[in-house]
């Protein structure tokens, strides 16, 4: 039982049953259960502050989104911002009142308040797109310009990601009542906000507060951050094991950190700990723990014996550990060729170079990815279903927690609202798939399924993430279930890819934001308004910037004609455009159907789909001291490296390291530190390597002040990209 106590954060003790505590734990030690309605919200301070943070942190994230090194700017570095600039703006702003549509105004109404900061976080949130680096739909307009070198003009791109980013909303808005206001729905994530939020606005008497900590843990974050930002950047992959097998690439493919399976690797970095994972100190440990033994099991017991051992589908022609396509001779894959005038496949040249081959990881993480959407649904109906099904017909009267008590003093969002907006913003993307059909290649009903995908899976995946702050994505079935529909037709399907996925996921990260107003006791209304606001000035930043570099940066996202040491390589981008290859142009049917080499990682849906049934069964089989059977998540540890690549193993490794320290071992023996400083020590570490990464790059990297020693020469594991199979002859690499 201690066990479970401990993994899944919640209390077996009789506080679990009083009307005023949460069950959750975290959220006990976290969430305060006071409120005070009278503070003013709607401030003139709140629009200005929130507008400009979110339209700045839209254009440095987007700007940033192109870099070999990516810097996503968090929500927490406005966060930290806002407070000394609302203090400031409550000092010299006039406190005259004015009288406007019958109601009494001022553009300052006292003291700058912890409600007012929750609303700038919720614009700083539309801003950061979440984590993403800017919105998902821009990499349609970057593959279209940059790798397929064809014309989509600024006003379709502007609809395109306008529309994507603000579908979700809708289908937020229908899921609120089932994974907002239940209790045991608690959004790890948003508990960091509270945490550093409590840690700025609340006096404390003790001699280490929690803003004091907060302030000392982001100084030495910052200032240690520009040992492996720039003075001594190898330490960002340690991978020893490289340095002592200077010449062997099987040695350089165990050893390495970021192009293997980095055993012996380690980081002193921490932007490579969050990096796609984001703070280790914020998930569950029992999510950590599922996504530890999702990762071993695939990284250091499947992929070694497939390799080394059986070789499977010619493994040793390729990398270990590689997102590009190839031929059969284990040579890159020419994609321009294989595109034709009319930007479909050009089947006679297809048929000239051969079937496209992916490395052996790259396959099975697409058959990982089949898996865990299954089992999300199978997952969610066995554990959930009973539950929701209750709520559904009780009409959401069933027994509400302290927290959804005191928000009912609140005026509720009207449901129209949100079929309003969400009917708007459909019939705006219909326009854009008949009007402007040449440029997005998707019709119609391809956006009315995409729009059915993203509802039915919005409420398993939202109950998912807000339970195990891990989230399922949708792009693999969706562009699956497009690409077998509407094969050779790359745009549609990466259109139909982001209709379908990326609505699904910026729905999931509007109800963290609700939840967020949740806890802090916001007024609904105000929230959706903000949010909405927010959504629409972030898409806009987002398409200015990405024209903007697309349009004057000669080669960009063409790494072979880019000049040395250019940042402008589009990391991500790469990945999305072989996407829009192995889905939209080649189409699955050449890859993971009859006429290619991947038939049969379709059975992973089935096994996805079973899977969760068994833990089920178990779950009830075994008498209660097993009860940690339940917490077997199965949509979480099929799905753990559903981020690879483009992370790392150094990524998975590092976090899941850190993870086990603070969620484990300091919440299981420390908890009064951990219920004080945890969440701080997490923004903080987050808001430092943020701030210290954009005065590096501005003020030392656009100024071309590189340093160049052996230090700052990557990881110096060069050969674990290379093939291990003889007479493979492979630029840089030896034939051996």
């Amino acid at each position: 039982m201690e066990i479970e106590q401990l993994c899944h954060g919640r209390a077996v003790d009789a506080d679990a049953d009083d009307d005023d505590v949460s069950p959750v734990e975290q959220v006990r030690l976290t969430v305060p259960t006071t409120d005070d309605p009278s503070l003013p919200v709607w401030t003139f301070r709140m629009w200005t502050i929130g507008v400009v943070s979110c339209a700045l942190l839209s254009f440095f994230n987007q700007f940033f989104a192109y870099r070999t090194e990516p810097i996503v700017i968090s929500q927490i570095t406005v966060q930290v911002a806002a407070m000394p600039v609302g203090h400031f703006m409550a000092r010299v702003l006039p406190d005259r009142k004015f009288t406007v549509f019958g109601r009494k105004w001022s553009m300052n109404p006292g003291p700058f308040n912890i409600k007012e900061h929750v609303l700038i976080c919720v614009f700083a949130n539309a801003g950061a797109a979440f984590g993403n680096g800017g919105a998902y739909a821009i990499g349609i307009v970057t593959i279209i310009k940059a790798f397929y070198k064809r014309n989509i003009s600024f006003f379709t791109s502007l609809l395109l990601i306008i529309t994507t980013q603000v579908l979700g909303y809708g289908w937020a808005g229908l899921m609120r009542k089932y994974v907002i206001e239940p209790a045991h729905m608690w959004w790890p994530q948003s508990l960091v906000q509270v945490s550093l939020l409590r840690a700025l606005h609340e006096k404390e008497k003790r001699r280490m507060t929690r803003g004091k900590f907060f302030l000392i843990a982001l100084i030495c974050s910052f200032t240690w951050y520009t040992v492996p930002g720039y003075l001594f950047t190898t330490i960002t992959a340690v991978s020893w094991v490289c340095w002592a097998f200077p010449e062997s690439i099987t040695m350089q493919q165990i050893g390495s950190g970021m192009n293997g399976l980095g055993i012996g690797a380690f980081t002193l970095d921490w932007s490579v700990v969050v990096s796609f994972l984001s703070s280790p100190l914020v998930s569950p440990f029992f999510a950590i723990a599922n996504v530890w033994v999702g990762f071993v099991l695939l990284i250091y017991i499947v992929l070694p014996l497939a390799y080394w051992k059986y070789n499977l589908y010619n493994a040793d022609t390729f990398p270990l550990f590689s997102t590009d396509l190839f031929t059969g001779a284990g040579q890159m894959y020419n994609i321009s060729a294989i595109v034709n005038d009319r930007f479909q496949i050009d089947k006679a040249a297809y048929d000239q170079q051969g079937k496209i081959h992916l490395s052996l990881f790259f396959a099975i993480s697409y058959g990982l990815g089949f898996a865990t959407i299954a089992a999300t649904l199978s997952h969610v109906a066995l554990f959930y279903g009973k539950e929701m099904y209750q709520r559904f017909r009780e009409s959401y009267k069933g027994k509400a927690d302290v927290h959804t008590r005191m928000m009912r003093r609140y005026d509720d969002i009207p449901s129209w609202w949100f079929y309003i907006l969400l009917a708007v913003t459909m019939a705006i993307a219909l326009v854009l798939c008949t009007v402007f059909k040449d440029e997005v290649q998707l019709p119609w009903w391809g956006l009315l399924f995409a729009c059915a995908m993203a509802f039915i899976f919005t409420l398993p995946i939202s109950v998912i993430t807000a339970t195990t702050n891990t989230t399922p994505g949708l792009n693999i079935i969706t562009e699956y279930c497009l690409g077998l529909i509407m094969p050779g037709k790359p745009i549609a399907n990466v259109c139909f890819k982001v209709y379908g996925y990326m609505s699904m996921n910026q729905s999931v990260s509007f109800l963290n934001d609700f939840k967020l107003g949740h806890y802090m006791k916001v007024p609904p209304r105000s929230m959706f308004l903000v949010q909405l606001i927010g959504t629409v000035v972030a898409s806009t930043m987002n398409t200015v910037v990405a024209w903007w570099l697309l349009t004057t940066v000669p080669h960009i996202c063409e790494k072979e004609n880019l000049p040395e040491g250019s940042p402008w390589t589009c990391p991500g981008d790469h990945v999305f455009f072989d996407a829009s290859v192995i889905w939209g142009l080649v189409g699955p049917r050449r890859i993971f159907g009859p006429l290619g080499y991947y038939n049969a990682l379709n059975w992973f849906f089935l096994g996805g789909l079973i899977g969760p049934v068994f833990v089920w069964l178990l779950a009830r089989a075994l008498p209660a001291h097993a009860r940690w059977i339940s917490l077997i998540n199965l949509p979480v540890l099929l799905g753990a490296t559903g981020n690879m690549p483009p992370a790392s193993t150094l990524n998975f490794t590092a976090w899941c390291f850190v993870g086990m320290v603070f969620n484990f071992i300091v919440f299981r023996y420390w908890k009064g530190w951990w219920q004080r400083y945890n969440y701080v020590l997490s923004a903080a570490m987050d808001a430092g390597v943020a701030i210290m990464g954009v005065v590096i790059y501005f003020a030392l990297g656009m100024g071309g002040h590189n340093l160049n020693w052996w230090g700052t020469n990557g990881e110096h594991c060069d050969l674990a990209t290379c093939p291990t199979a003889r007479g493979i002859q492979v630029e840089g690499c030896p034939v051996l």
